[in-house]
């Protein structure tokens, strides 16, 4: 099994998940559909990459999306937050954006020429994905003195987990940090800092939230195996 397709097709699906909850309960009609084309994106690459990584085992992508415990999950603790209020959404997915900028860009030229071809296309939506996530932390931050108090908040309750994303792929950070600090330059708002950063998604310790999460998308699966229609 390949690893680095299962822990980005992790990545992709849970994060995707998350931001299907905002289906019918965005701020307005827009940015509703929005959210969920942005989630049907992650989706469409966790599809992508957990059939690779069951190829060789004889599986399929939908034993590894719904009948793994949450133990067997390896996906990044960032992508596993609860979406909080929409300025939290936002924090959590412009921190993930920026850093899948780098991550597809980088894995466009992997030696695993499903990997390379996937990375090609998820580059492509990363940079739509990026555009959206950084013009609201722009719009909050720079907004009223709510939405900036908000945005301000969302963005120091995620960022302990910043660390983590670039365990595996130290050199992506320098780019990374220029992505995220230009645009928080232009939101006028304070880089956040955390010292007690959180790690271990990879290997399977994951915070409280994902198993409440799995249990949620998971359920019709384990409900009625090998169903189909």
């Amino acid at each position: 099994m390949s690893t680095e397709a299962l822990n980005h097709g992790d990545d992709n699906l849970v994060i995707a998940q998350r931001l299907a909850e905002w289906v019918s309960r965005g701020p307005d009609l827009e940015t509703d559909i929005a959210l969920g084309n942005i989630a049907l994106d992650h989706l469409g690459v966790a599809r992508a990459l957990l059939s690779h990584a069951s190829e060789n085992d004889g599986g399929h992508e939908d034993d590894l999306a719904m009948l793994r415990s949450e133990r067997e999950f390896t996906n990044l603790l960032l992508c596993e937050q609860p979406n909080g209020d929409f300025a939290q959404t936002i924090a959590r997915q412009f921190l993930f954006d920026a850093y899948q900028l780098g991550l597809w860009d980088s894995l466009s030229k992997d030696t695993d020429v499903t990997i390379a071809g996937v990375a090609a296309k998820a580059l492509l939506e990363a940079r739509y994905h990026f555009r959206f996530s950084s013009s609201w932390v722009i719009r909050l931050g720079d907004g009223t003195a709510v939405s900036r108090r908000r945005m301000e908040a969302g963005l120091s309750q995620v960022w302990r987990f910043v660390d983590e994303l670039f365990e595996q792929y130290p050199d992506l950070r320098p780019a990374w940090d220029r992505r995220v600090d230009d645009v928080l330059t232009e939101a006028t708002l304070i880089r956040p800092t955390d010292p007690f950063q959180r790690r271990g998604g990879r290997d399977g310790f994951h915070t409280e939230h994902l198993g409440h999460l799995l249990a949620e998308m998971q359920s019709t699966a384990r409900a009625h195996p090998g169903v189909s229609w």
